[in-house]
């Protein structure tokens, strides 16, 4: 017997998928990217501090200009228009501007090498090798002199220039001019040795051999280095990391956070609203919602490990990544989106004369308020891991595997992972399960889940150990989210739907993952293994106390004194599911 095929739900199912699909390149990698462009940690979490709250913002106003004059399916496009616009804007972004690199002048005994050590120098090498071969580089040095290295210059290196190295004697600096044969760099460590011919020097437009006699002092300068070469500049200089009051004075940071906060409005809007006009088609089926959102994890987890993956091999012989692809994927997955979503049937069937009032009274329930403060809660610890986890399995990947040419890679199947082995299974056995243990049990398993997540990666050293640990984001998001938007639902008075699930997004995101963000990036910039483990053991306190109270207040009935709002118990909660129609195939 075929299953019965909701042709209703499918362009829903369609919007989840490639909604997701179309974020999901883009998204998860951002927070890495500023951190490429050359901004701290503190820079990442102030930007997502303030994100959370513009969608704080945006999505009641949304929500309600949605519910007001029934606009559902007008803001739900153009919010996708402008996510897929914004996102791909960023692709030309520049980054800040790298100084030269620092090296060192040695010189001693005949042997004259310039030194230059990184935390990467193995990968450097080996890069450096692959692009230029047997090139040879002009390359200019700007070293700061001390007066004995004038003494070794003049006597040795400008023998018959006694009028220019009476000149520069009282010079603090410096400059000459070499060669350097890309073939001949030697490593060591986490250094670099480019080997200098003794008689290809240059100082002020005259040949000098950069030699150094056995018997003087060692020759060690400290020098900046220009070969007039982007790609080995590229490769010795550290990016820089500046704060945010030096970030607020360039010009291409306000463009990367514009972009940003186009974006972020965007999917504030296509999610809050989108969300709302799929309970709306669903109707009384409220389990099935888990079903419909399964797609998008569907997406997001296909198409992360697949931007993860061309990143990585995009980005061959660089020490930099190359985004370029995941910006295209999302530009044209966002437009096959707009196709699938104006398919949508949009349907309100009650409309409330006093959106305002009603979605107020939702304040009036102290239930309702320890939901509004447990969706805070999960934001804090979410704020941890869409912004900063990522970053922090770069900082493995450098610390214990090496050059890291596979961390993309990496990235992604977290990501795939995170959807196809953790989300995917809870968003469809989400109806199930929250008609057995109820929405206040659900809660309290979610900040479990978050103890023990956030502890075990405190506790990582290889990297990709994190792939099992993944499997617990079925709790901390796909459960979470499921209980979040069904119970929104729930007790959301008729004709505030989108208003009232623009609420709870809004606390969730404006509230705990905006506080989270910047909170966890100023813990983070300081050790990112401490932050974790701070965060695990926050969330199982407030797990104990969540559990407390809700025993305390389940003792003493399920409505308030008032009577106006009524949160309901956990096995109530779902009062309204018919079982014939949770077996139903949607």
């Amino acid at each position: 017997m075929k299953p019965n095929i909701d042709k209703e739900l499918l362009p829903m199912k369609a919007h989840y998928f490639l909604f997701n699909a179309g974020t999901a390149p883009v998204v998860p990698f951002m927070p890495t990217l500023a951190h490429q462009l050359g901004y701290s940690p503190v820079v990442v979490g102030t930007m997502y501090m303030i994100l959370p709250i513009i969608g704080m913002l945006a999505k009641p106003l949304f929500g309600y200009l949605a519910d007001r004059y029934h606009r559902h399916r007008l803001l739900f496009l153009c919010g996708q228009v402008i996510t897929g616009i914004a996102f791909f804007l960023i692709m030309f972004v520049p980054g800040i501007d790298k100084p030269l690199p620092e090296v060192q002048f040695h010189c001693h005994a005949g042997v004259s090498s310039i030194r230059h050590c990184s935390e990467h120098g193995a990968c450097v090498e080996k890069n450096m090798e692959s692009f230029y071969g047997n090139r040879t580089l002009a390359c200019d040095l700007e070293c700061d002199a001390q007066p004995y290295m004038w003494d070794i210059v003049c006597e040795d290196w400008l023998k018959n220039q006694t009028e220019n190295c009476a000149a520069n004697r009282t010079n603090p600096q410096l400059d000459f001019g070499t060669s350097i044969n890309m073939k001949d760099v030697v490593e060591e460590g986490d250094c670099l040795f480019f080997m200098v011919p003794q008689d290809h020097g240059v100082i002020a437009g005259q040949s000098v051999p950069l030699y150094c006699p056995a018997g003087k002092q060692y020759f060690n300068a400290s020098c900046r280095m220009d070969c007039h070469d982007d790609y080995l500049k590229e490769q010795l200089s550290e990016s820089p990391v500046i704060d945010t009051r030096s970030a607020m004075a360039q010009p291409q940071f306000w463009f990367f956070f514009g972009m940003l906060i186009m974006s972020w409005i965007g999917m504030a809007v296509v999610v809050s609203i989108g969300d709302a006009i799929c309970f709306g088609i669903l109707g009384e089926r409220h389990h099935l919602y888990g079903k419909q959102r399964l797609c998008g994890s569907l997406g997001w987890g296909i198409f992360a490990l697949l931007a993860g993956v061309l990143v990585d091999h995009m980005s061959v012989d660089n020490v930099n990544k190359n985004y370029t692809a995941v910006f295209w994927m999302a530009l044209v997955i966002m437009g096959f989106d707009v196709l699938a979503s104006s398919k949508l049937k949009v349907t309100q069937t009650h409309l409330s004369s006093n959106i305002v009032k009603d979605v107020g009274q939702m304040f009036l329930s102290l239930r309702c308020v320890i939901f509004f403060l447990w969706c805070v809660a999960i934001g804090f610890g979410t704020a941890l891991i869409w912004n900063f986890l990522l970053m922090y399995l770069e900082i493995l990947d450098k610390q214990f595997m090496g050059c890291g040419t596979s961390i993309k890679t990496l990235q992604g199947l977290v990501m795939a992972i995170q959807c196809f082995g953790g989300e995917l299974p809870f968003f469809f056995l989400s109806g199930w399960i929250l008609k057995r243990i109820g929405h206040v049990n659900a809660m309290s398993l979610v900040l479990f889940g978050f103890g023990v997540r956030f502890i075990l990666y405190s506790m990582l050293q290889n990297p990709w150990y994190i792939l099992p640990i993944e499997l617990l984001n079925g709790v901390t998001f796909g459960l979470f989210y499921a209980t979040m938007a069904s119970y929104a639902s729930i007790v959301a008075p008729p004709g505030t739907e989108a208003t009232m699930q623009s609420l709870v997004g809004a606390i969730f995101e404006g509230v705990g993952v905006s506080m989270g963000s910047l909170i966890g990036g100023i813990l983070f910039n300081a050790d990112p293994r401490t932050t974790f483990e701070i965060f695990g053991i926050a969330a199982f306190i407030i797990f104990v106390v969540h559990v407390s109270v809700q025993m305390f207040l389940q003792r003493n009935g399920s409505t308030d004194e008032n009577g106006t709002v009524k949160y309901l118990a956990p096995t109530d909660a779902m009062h309204m599911l018919n079982d014939q129609e949770y077996s139903r195939v949607s």
